[in-house]
């Protein structure tokens, strides 16, 4: 599929709940959120269903995220079924390590080909401070398990905190090399600006708009063609196709602002 600027959209972004075992100050806020009934979250098979018609239509790589995608029961399953469809030669998650320990051999034997992992410092309080409740130590287990069920240049998320985390680039650096990891850095952002993406340090993340590739699917099923846009689109299940189809029309040219979502319901 190619957009009304000539991109080529091959890649679909699959948020699988807005849940997360973590509070990180950059995605959720302090007071905490309103989350979506069980009932609101699209069934997997549905979830299916659109992966299925994308990849007739040129997705091949397709991302679970969230939230936290291992939070949500039986994600084993979805990654089978969606690496069984023809025409997808990647499936990949976004998780904050934590549930890894236990989950990534079955991962792996699932068909799930890379995994990026969240890790913003390897500071035991500075990691405390960033996710409000989170045990460096359960994430850290979680990377151990994936390298030991056989996951390979397995990316680190580190979103860069001017004037807290920053300083930490160059052990986070070290910690990657020494243990076969890829460090990917995230300039820190606000939905609502994309002028909030603070570039004075140096990162790969985000894309730039020329560059972008992709289509995201809400956990509550809905086509969103742009990060920074209030745009999206809800899925016709009679025709996921042409529903598809409008999605990457209306991905417009350049990202402004978003502020109908924000980071935990769209996956970033």
């Amino acid at each position: 599929m190619f957009d009304a600027y000539d991109r080529k959209i091959n890649y679909l972004r699959v948020a699988v709940t807005d849940r997360c075992n973590l509070r990180c100050t950059y995605c959720m806020p302090e007071k905490g959120i309103e989350l979506k009934s069980h009932a609101e979250i699209l069934p997997y098979e549905k979830i299916v269903q659109v992966a299925a018609v994308a990849a007739s239509m040129g997705i091949d790589k397709i991302r679970l995220t969230g939230g936290e995608p291992l939070v949500r029961k039986n994600i084993v399953f979805l990654v089978r079924a969606l690496k069984a469809l023809p025409g997808v030669s990647e499936v990949s998650m976004t998780s904050n390590g934590i549930l890894l320990d236990s989950l990534a051999a079955e991962l792996k034997q699932a068909g799930l080909d890379r995994l990026n992992i969240s890790l913003d410092t390897l500071d035991q309080d500075k990691y405390r401070c960033i996710t409000r409740n989170g045990d460096i130590e359960k994430a850290l287990a979680g990377i151990v398990a994936a390298h030991q069920a056989g996951f390979r240049a397995t990316k680190i998320n580190m979103v860069l905190i001017p004037g807290f985390n920053d300083e930490d680039v160059e052990s986070m650096k070290l910690f990657c090399r020494d243990n076969g990891l890829r460090l990917q850095r995230i300039h820190h952002y606000s939905l609502h600006d994309l002028k909030s993406v603070d570039s004075a340090l140096a990162a790969e993340r985000p894309l730039s708009c020329r560059e972008c590739n992709r289509l995201r699917l809400t956990a509550d099923g809905k086509l969103k063609p742009c990060l920074f846009s209030d745009l999206e689109f809800a899925i016709d299940f009679s025709d996921i196709g042409a529903s598809l189809e409008k999605a990457v029309r209306a991905k417009p040219r350049h990202g402004v602002s978003c502020r109908n979502r924000e980071n935990w319901q769209i996956g970033g």
